[in-house]
């Protein structure tokens, strides 16, 4: 497309060695000025490049500064050789500038250096937000989530997946956090609320007829901010299927991550094939210690409990036991700090055992286990010489917890999360009675007001419909978070996947 006006000729990108010779007209900011005395340099940079400036006149430089907007008019030259920049695309080339229009003045002294604005108080980035974005990250990570989103969209069109964009102003409903407000104009004393998900419209379009569905929609939730998620408002891929199984879910699933995945992770990383890892909620917890297990790390959890009865030790009896077997002997040093995690995170303290080279244990607890049941720990836990097997004992969900806390912290200190990797996996069977109650209060409170039959109602639509979306998706959605936002250098794109039976189970 041809962009020349009274500004430009065309961007810095698309300047090359063939364009030696010809007078061109760029436009940009003052990225740096360099005097060397008798002729001074400019790196002109706009959104797409960066292109040295030569002033041979010195007069063209008065009034200019760094940051400001200017129209350079002059002759593309090639560089000494010795001065080539093989950093930058047009690192060959430069502008001799003939003559300069001043666009945007900056008037006071920069808030602070655009290069390391990353480094600057946050407070001080959002006030200068339009500085902050000139920074090279910063840009290159909108410009990344721009292109994730235009990938996803194009994905899910290819697909069949039909486009509708679904209303911001809604009535309140029950959802995960608090609704953000909007006073109706109209209606004294009446609000809307922004949608914390498009939950009921795309349920609404599925009983209307239309067949898939599919939406990067705002979801406006008022809790703390996030590592992942800004505070406030955050995008997800939302889509719908009618009559669907819960297999042709996960294959769309599979095909919209790896394909985002194999399309924008870095050179050399691995993605999960499909079909991924269907793990249940309960083997989840107990292998994992979480329902968005991190399956880099090699380390399991097992269950000891029932073990642990027929051993001395007292602190065990009555408890869920859970362990970890590490393939490798720790320092004195690693064990104090693993303790130190442990009593930070809540626990009362860390047992461990080490496999010695005659194959027998060393550590506190081997006293409490008698002689006859050692080999039954052995096969149980599969230790081996030199391996260090931890121990975690506490209340069922407290445990489960503890023992993912420690797996992660094993993992990350030990360096066995596995590298250059993306593994995605689907958590179902997530446990609809603990939900139904929390969900029967909720509507207790709010909504019942026509006795059993609305009650009724109310727990029908919520455990066939919404426990199911929460049985099939939430690992998705979370794993989608959890990743995306290790891309390109630490970019944050929140982005989820959100997937939904039709609502003809109503």
């Amino acid at each position: 497309m041809d962009i020349k006006n009274i500004y430009r000729d065309k961007t810095i990108d698309k300047m090359t060695e063939a364009d030696v010779g010809s007078e061109v007209r760029l436009a940009g900011w003052v990225e740096n000025i360099r005097d060397h005395g008798g002729v001074s340099f400019i790196d002109l940079r706009d959104m797409y490049g960066v292109m040295q400036v030569v002033l041979r006149d010195t007069a063209l430089l008065d009034g200019i500064s760094r940051e400001q907007a200017i129209s350079v008019k002059g002759l593309v030259e090639h560089r000494d050789e010795e001065t080539y920049n093989p950093k930058i695309p047009t690192g060959t080339i430069e502008v001799e500038a003939h003559t300069i229009d001043i666009l945007g003045k900056v008037y006071e002294q920069l808030p602070f250096e655009i290069m390391t604005s990353k480094e600057v108080r946050e407070d001080v980035r959002l006030k200068y937000r339009y500085l902050d974005l000139r920074n090279e990250r910063v840009k290159d990570n909108i410009l990344f989530r721009s292109k994730v989103i235009s990938f996803l969209r194009k994905k899910m069109e290819d697909m069949g997946f039909v486009e509708i964009q679904t209303p911001i102003l809604c009535a309140s409903s029950p959802e995960g956090a608090r609704d953000y407000i909007v006073p109706s104009r109209r209606y004294k004393g009446k609000f809307y609320a922004l949608p914390q998900a498009p939950q009921q419209y795309k349920q609404l379009l599925m009983v209307s007829g239309f067949d898939k569905y599919f939406q990067i929609a705002p979801c406006f939730r008022d809790e703390d901010a996030r590592a992942d998620r800004s505070p406030g408002e955050f995008y997800q891929l939302d889509f719908e299927m009618s009559f669907a199984t819960q297999e042709d879910v996960f294959k769309i699933g599979e095909e919209v991550l790896t394909a985002t995945f194999k399309e924008f992770a870095p050179e050399g990383f691995e993605v999960t094939e499909a079909p991924y890892p269907i793990i249940s909620y309960k083997e989840a917890m107990l292998k994992f210690g979480s329902d968005k297990p991190d399956l880099r790390n090699p380390l399991r959890i097992i269950d000891l409990s029932e073990f642990f009865e027929r051993c001395t030790f007292k602190p065990f009896h009555g408890k869920t036991v859970r362990a970890i077997n590490v393939p490798r002997k720790l320092s004195k040093g690693q064990h104090e700090k693993m303790l130190k995690f442990a009593t930070g995170i809540g626990m009362g303290g860390l047992g461990y055992l080490e496999v010695l080279e005659d194959g027998s244990y060393k550590g506190p607890i081997d006293k409490f286990i008698p002689d006859e049941l050692k080999e039954e720990l052995r096969e149980k836990a599969s230790l081996n010489i030199g391996d260090t097997i931890f121990f975690i004992a506490d209340k069922e969900a407290q445990a489960a917890n503890f023992a993912g806390q420690i797996r992660n912290e094993l993992g990350a200190r030990l360096d066995l999360i596995e590298k250059n990797a993306y593994r995605f996996c689907y958590i179902n069977d997530f446990p609809i009675k603990s939900t139904c109650l929390s969900v029967t209060k909720l509507f207790r409170r709010k909504h019942i007001r026509n006795g059993r039959r609305q009650f009724r109602y109310h727990i029908h639509y919520r455990s066939l419909v919404s426990l199911v979306i929460l049985e099939l998706t939430c690992q998705l959605r979370i794993n989608l978070y959890a990743k995306l936002t290790h891309l390109n250098n630490g970019s944050h794109i929140n982005v989820a996947i959100s997937v939904n039976y039709s609502c003809h189970f109503i």
